[in-house]
């Protein structure tokens, strides 16, 4: 490394946050960036460990090491090709994505990690701004025509990577514009939508090309897709949402988060709103799960001037940091940018019911429930008598996560298997489904997950495809 003795040097130093009263006045990003000394001291922590904890964490397998320590020489331009060797689109990982890397960090051993997703996100903003990060034509084209359906960052990367093999790729949309949930479902005070157009534009210029607005196995037949390319591969999504069947839940005013947030980023972003408006504005908000969706909720809800807002989990309060289990990742106390902005937080709280009035949602009826562990190990809930409670609630979004693909439509149309969870089953070798010449990636086949692991699987199922149609693959995986 360029300085072994760096992290004993150097305290470690991270992105701050806006202040929270500024902050919560718009819907731009606030972090504010490292300078460069600050960043040549980070990257100078990263100490020479031996065995990389964080390479292998990260399921992209950045080569973290590399690119702190070009950070450090003062390579920049070498560290962004380092980068991007690994990661289509690190300006959004190193915006969203949790960094397993980090919890697996050899100095995170004393909770003091590389501040490796500041770093990385530092590199890529750096090569755009100086120009470093081109289109990559290819050289030659094969003639061979490859359909994606979903532009989420799985299917993004799918095409990108199998457009600079030289063929001719075409990324089907069903929504007005590219980029999933990381568009859709993120608000932009997290992640600035320019940054998803910039890389849109890049693909272009590489021969991707897009249709937005067209929702296959709805008002394009999937089969034509089959007639007409030389494989198909679906990046769709998991976007079937875990629903709360409990009474009063057809209440007006309660919504899956997507309804919400999707709103949000479309007002955000200049879109007409088609159907009725989702508004937190002046509401009693309660949000109905405890992970990143719902505190997505919360800073949105926050922005749009929302009365009160109140999270609730089914799930304990985790520990401030559980201990012992370095370097994998840890069961911890994850308070976001959001949370900070002003909500009170629940746990161990199941929803009972909801109540209305004139078909208004009005409050949510809720109870205390204990966990406790069987002798087989199995977690078992149960309502702490005399425990229930009202919540008043004038908007009530479930971010409880998703089940599975949505399956009428493109699914059911193909006829492909699925496994027990509901999810198209494709294994992470060749990613073939039950159809011959169709493949499946990212949360469609895994599940949800996060953003790194549908662009990594994105970029196997790219080689998978190569290989089929080629023989053989040189793409990185």
């Amino acid at each position: 490394m360029g300085k072994p003795t760096g992290f004993l040097e150097f305290p470690k130093k991270d992105r701050e946050y806006a202040p929270v009263e500024e902050r919560v006045q718009g819907n731009d990003e606030f972090l504010i960036p490292l300078t460069e000394e600050e960043l040549n001291n980070q990257s100078a922590r990263c100490m020479d460990c031996g065995t990389p904890f964080c390479h292998s964490k990260c399921p992209l397998s950045n080569n973290i090491p590399d690119w702190n320590d070009l950070v450090y020489r003062g390579q920049w331009e070498k560290a962004c090709k380092v980068l991007h060797s690994t990661n289509n689109f690190p300006e959004i990982t190193g915006r969203v994505c949790p960094s397993p890397c980090q919890e697996g960090c050899t100095l995170n051993i004393d909770r003091m990690s590389v501040s490796i997703r500041t770093i990385e996100c530092a590199i890529v903003d750096k090569g755009w701004e100086q120009g470093w990060i081109k289109p990559q034509i290819a050289d030659k084209r094969t003639e061979k025509q490859v359909a994606i359906v979903g532009a989420g960052p799985a299917g993004l990367a799918c095409a990108q990577q199998l457009a600079r093999a030289g063929h001719d790729v075409v990324v089907y949309e069903k929504s007005s514009q590219m980029g999933g949930l990381a568009r859709f479902g993120i608000p932009d005070f997290k992640l600035n939508k320019g940054l998803i157009d910039r890389r849109v534009s890049q693909m272009k210029a590489e021969g991707v090309k897009f249709h937005p607005n067209t929702n296959i196995g709805v008002d394009f037949p999937a089969a034509k897709l089959l007639d007409k390319y030389d494989a198909v591969v679906l990046t769709a999504g998991a976007e079937k949402p875990r629903d709360l069947p409990v009474a009063g839940r057809d209440l007006k005013g309660v919504h899956f988060a997507m309804e919400f947030l999707t709103q949000h980023n479309k007002r955000v972003g200049g879109e007409k709103i088609a159907e009725e408006e989702i508004l937190a504005t002046d509401k009693n908000v309660v949000v109905i799960g405890g992970g990143d969706t719902g505190s997505d909720c919360i800073g949105v809800s926050v922005r749009q001037g929302a009365a009160s807002i109140t999270q609730l989990e089914i799930m304990p309060k985790p520990p401030e940091y559980q201990e012992g289990v370095w370097p994998e990742w840890p069961n911890k106390l994850r308070t976001s940018s959001s949370h900070e902005e002003g909500c009170e937080r629940m746990w161990s709280v199941a929803t009972k019911s909801f109540e209305g009035k004139d078909g208004k949602i009005t409050a949510v009826n809720a109870v205390n429930v204990e966990w406790s562990q069987d002798e087989n190990g199995n977690w078992n809930m149960s309502e702490v008598a005399g425990s229930e409670f009202q919540i008043k609630a004038d908007l009530v979004t479930l971010a409880m996560g998703f089940v599975h693909p949505v399956h009428e439509g493109m699914i059911e149309e193909l006829g492909v298997d699925l496994d027990r969870s509901g999810h198209v089953n494709a294994n992470m070798e060749d990613f073939g489904t039950s159809i011959p010449k169709v493949f499946a990636a990212g949360d469609m086949r895994r599940g949800q997950s996060l953003i790194v692991w549908a662009i990594r699987e994105g970029r196997k199922a790219a080689h998978a495809v190569d290989k089929f149609l080629m023989g053989e693959s040189e793409l990185p995986q």
